[in-house]
This record gives C-alpha cells, sequence and structure tokens, in this order.
C-alpha cells in the first residue's frame, strides 16, 4: 500500500524508528490516509556546513508526504542564496508552498513553511508572544480540501529554544488561537520541549499525540530527546496507522518525524 512504502536513502547515516498502531475497530480506507512530516531544516545548511536544498528533497520525497511542515525557514535572506526555501522545496517534491513570516532577518525574512498535495483553501499566519529579546515565533495554518471532501486545518508552528517560560506561553496561545476551529486539525513542528515537561502538559491537555513512544528526533546524529511532534483533535477523528522518525545525519540536524493518520468519519 502507499502508505507503507519507504526508500532509503543514500546519506552518510540513516536511522529509522517505526512504529505501528492500526487499530482493530474497522479495516483502514487508504483514501482518507494522510502522511503528515515535521522537519526543522537548519534554513538549508547541512551538517558539512554547505548549502543543499536538495539534500532536504530528498528526504522528504523519500517518503511520499500528503503535508509537511517546515521549521527554520528562510526567504530572500543572504544566508540561503536569495531564495525562497518554501517555494524551492515545493518545485523540488512536486507540492504546493507556503511561507509565513516569524522575523526579520538577514536581508530577508525567517520563519516557517509549509508544502501541500492540496490546494490552499485559506492562509492564516498567527504571531506567537516571545520575550523581550528572544526571536518571534509564528503558527502558520493552512485550510486544504481532501480528496474524500473533508476539510482539515493543519498548523505547522516552532516553539522557543532558550526557556520554557516563553514556550509555555506559546503553546497555551496556540490552544487559544485555535480553541474555534470545528474542523479536525492537526499541529505539527519543532517545539523544543521533551515529552515530560510543562510546555507538553499545556498541549496535551488539548491535543493528542500521534507518537505514543516519543522516538528522539534530536539531533539527527545520535538523536537523544524527542522534540519533534505530531499532534492532532478530535481525537475521535484520527486513528494512527504508523509513525517513523527519519533520522539523515547530514541534510539537518534535527530528525523528521513521520505520522500516517487516517482521518475518520464524522460520527465514528
Amino acid at each position: 500500500m502507499k502508505y507503507s512504502s519507504f526508500l532509503k536513502i543514500p546519506v552518510l547515516v540513516v536511522l529509522v524508528f517505526s512504529c505501528v498502531g492500526i487499530s482493530a475497530q474497522s479495516p483502514v480506507d487508504s483514501t482518507r490516509v494522510l502522511r503528515i512530516l515535521t522537519y526543522n531544516i537548519l534554513h538549508g545548511e547541512t551538517m558539512q556546513g554547505d548549502f543543499d536544498l536538495d539534500q532536504i528533497a530528498r528526504v522528504i520525497k523519500s517518503v511520499d508526504p500528503d503535508l509537511v511542515a517546515l521549521q527554520e525557514v528562510d526567504f530572500f535572506t543572504r544566508r540561503a542564496k536569495h531564495m525562497d526555501l518554501a517555494t524551492e522545496l515545493g518545485q523540488r517534491t512536486g507540492l504546493a508552498p507556503l511561507f509565513g513570516k516569524a522575523m526579520p532577518y538577514d536581508g530577508g525574512e525567517y520563519g516557517e513553511g509549509i508544502l501541500s498535495r492540496y490546494s490552499f483553501l485559506s492562509t492564516r499566519n498567527h504571531a506567537l508572544p516571545a520575550g523581550e529579546g528572544k526571536e518571534p515565533r509564528a503558527a502558520l495554518e493552512a485550510h486544504v480540501v481532501l480528496q474524500s471532501g473533508d476539510t482539515i486545518v493543519f498548523v505547522g508552528t516552532h516553539f522557543d529554544h532558550t526557556g520554557e517560560a516563553d514556550r509555555i506561553r506559546q503553546a497555551s496561545r496556540v490552544n487559544e488561537l485555535l480553541a474555534d476551529r470545528e474542523m479536525p486539525i492537526l499541529l505539527a513542528g519543532d517545539l523544543n520541549a521533551r515529552p515530560d515537561s510543562k510546555t507538553m502538559e499545556v498541549l496535551f491537555s488539548e491535543w493528542t499525540p500521534s507518537a505514543g513512544e516519543f522516538d528522539p528526533t534530536f539531533p539527527s546524529l545520535g538523536p537523544r530527546v524527542k522534540i519533534d511532534y505530531v499532534l492532532y483533535r478530535p481525537a475521535n477523528r484520527w486513528r494512527v496507522i504508523e509513525i517513523r522518525v527519519i533520522c539523515d545525519s547530514i541534510a539537518s540536524d534535527h530528525c523528521a518525524q513521520l505520522s500516517l493518520l487516517e482521518l475518520l468519519p464524522a460520527g465514528d
């Protein structure tokens, strides 16, 4: 089936942690399975110190995702060779790109990206709270209509890396911003928070994690901590089919988190 294929990536080190969690309630409807990826791309800089979007694109394409949340995305900055990284990666992967600014940086902008197999019905970029002198953060929201005809909300974000106080504020703000969304919703990103942290306690009060075992996602060479997540709600509209952590030791300092989720019909 489409959702069980995996192409080996020809890099120095590739680690894949896989967990299958198919419920016995009913057969899986493969037409309603979504492949969700979150990936911190380190603004296109590889762990060898060069700039290589093709390496990042190979990691993304290897798992054939439907929706991708990208973090550390540059938009026309000097360090990224004045490229729009979301659009460049969209062209390389055959997915529709979207960029959301978190802050001005290095002659351009820096923030979040989304890649999508589906056209965007609507999009919105939300500023998140940040302490004085801290990097501004954002949550990028996109509404898409799936092949099944269902509309879902997909949100990509990147929380502060310097202290839990800001991360808690950002998690609380995300919960507030998305409280009134009536459609099934997915939240994905580099949250810079361990599963047992206060930040994740705030999020887990509203969201269900797709990864039950919390395999580590950082750093990409010898991952030790879980800080990258795919979360969903409401719990009764999603079923976890499989989760994987894809660790390419060259493309980025983060592993990518892939979650295969089935959107269940309303009322199931």
